[in-house]
């Protein structure tokens, strides 16, 4: 979605899927994969690394004892493969500022549950639409935001809507969700040449 999104056609999702090197995606992943395309682009995240911490989560349980070397050492060669990454938090004020500049669009890890499921809160009494189901990784495209509303015009992957909003207090809690790290990566409409 986003490679179309800034004009790189020349890419299918198995032929990304194939420069991955793995079926267990990781944030850092997909930086380098930008990088390989020149996609101008700023990496946040609130850990550096992979957090062994994880490993309590389901969606973490059988893969991550693999992954944290892997992972971790795409971290260190971060720099110089040319992938700045910021460790922090960026706010759903400041992304929404980003998004309204025209200038970005941005892919975020978030719990696929809190972002699907949060909306039943609003409606239900709270805790009573099931127990809650341990978190899922997923990566939606943030591509817009409605300030009159406070929504997030988002494309999600998982979703057989073409276009969805998500409310900026569900969008929040989905990306800051323990798992997520709060990643973020921030990407500029304008492909960088080389």
């Amino acid at each position: 979605m986003v490679m179309r999104t800034i004009g790189i056609n020349n890419c299918n999702i198995q032929g990304l899927a194939e420069q991955c090197c793995t079926t267990s995606v990781w944030t850092v992943d997909l930086a380098y994969l930008l990088q390989k395309f020149n996609v101008g682009f700023s990496y946040f995240t609130i850990t550096l690394g992979a957090n062994p911490n994880y490993s309590v989560e389901t969606f973490y349980k059988e893969q991550l004892p693999t992954d944290l070397v892997r992972v971790d050492m795409l971290f260190q060669k971060a720099r110089s493969a040319g992938i700045k990454i910021e460790c922090g938090s960026i706010s759903g004020v400041e992304i929404s500022l980003m998004i309204l500049s025209g200038n970005y669009i941005a892919i975020a890890l978030v719990d696929q549950y809190k972002l699907s499921h949060s909306w039943m809160e609003d409606v239900i009494v709270p805790g009573f639409y099931g127990s809650d189901s341990g978190y899922t990784g997923h990566y939606i495209v943030i591509c817009g935001y409605d300030a009159d509303s406070d929504e997030f015009e988002i494309r999600d992957p998982a979703s057989c809507r073409k276009h969805e909003k998500v409310t900026s207090k569900c969008l929040e809690e989905a990306r800051k969700s323990f798992g997520t790290d709060e990643d973020l990566l921030l990407i500029s409409l304008e492909k960088t040449e080389k």
